[in-house]
């Protein structure tokens, strides 16, 4: 009867968090901030703890997550109708490189140091300070950077050439199984995804471990590695 009782809590406090995750949005999730974050622990503790206490029911554990769920909701209609409470909540981006010149006072601020500055920067393949003309520290703690015009690349208009069309990949087969939603989204069928396999040498669906279709470069297909 404990085992089953647990369970049912488990089912009833996983629906009531994706509820919750729902309704709050995708922002949780792609541009968490540290209240986010502390947020998300809590929410997880306090269903942990709840769940394996004795001496707290059920009534107890969706009354709790709903408050806390209320709790979060709130602060995100305050933080969407209010600037200031937008700043002391969620935290406002920081210059930490202005024109070319490392601030140290806004490093000493967040906390960061000029090692941390660097692996920030190396991760949007930037491996000199010299090429940045402005970096912004966002409040997720992502670096956003603009370079030097000398380091930047030159863009189709600075050529002088005429921009092509942009296509969006499509993927059509992962681990040898068929995206069908993805297949007929495209306006293809299986016949064909079948013609376009057996052209690059493949008599089965199975021997592909991905496979993409983009409009101005045709089919591309990573056939799955056989275990040796």
């Amino acid at each position: 009867m404990k085992f089953f009782h647990i369970v049912i809590e488990l089912v009833i406090g996983f629906i009531s968090l994706f509820i919750i995750t729902k309704i709050i949005g995708k922002r949780q999730i792609s541009q968490i901030t540290p209240f986010d974050f502390i947020s998300a622990i809590v929410l997880g503790e306090l269903l942990g703890n709840a769940i394996y206490d004795e001496n707290i029911g059920l009534i107890h554990i969706l009354s709790t997550l709903l408050l806390w769920g209320i709790l979060m909701i709130t602060v995100e209609v305050i933080t969407q109708k209010s600037l200031k409470s937008r700043g002391l909540l969620e935290g406002n981006p920081s210059i930490v490189i202005r024109k070319g010149m490392i601030d140290r006072e806004e490093l000493r601020k967040n906390r960061i140091d000029i090692n941390e500055l660097q692996n920030l920067l190396r991760q949007k393949d930037v491996f000199s300070v010299r090429e940045v003309e402005y970096g912004i520290l966002e409040a997720d703690g992502k670096i956003t950077v603009l370079k030097k015009p000398e380091y930047n690349y030159p863009t189709l208009s600075d050529l002088g050439l005429n921009p092509k069309p942009v296509y969006l990949p499509v993927t059509l087969v992962s681990d040898g199984e068929v995206l069908l939603d993805n297949l007929k989204d495209s306006g293809f069928n299986e016949t064909w995804l079948d013609k376009q396999l057996h052209m690059q040498g493949f008599k089965d669906v199975k021997q592909v471990f991905y496979a993409e279709w983009k409009e101005d470069e045709g089919m591309h297909i990573v056939p799955l590695q056989k275990k040796k």
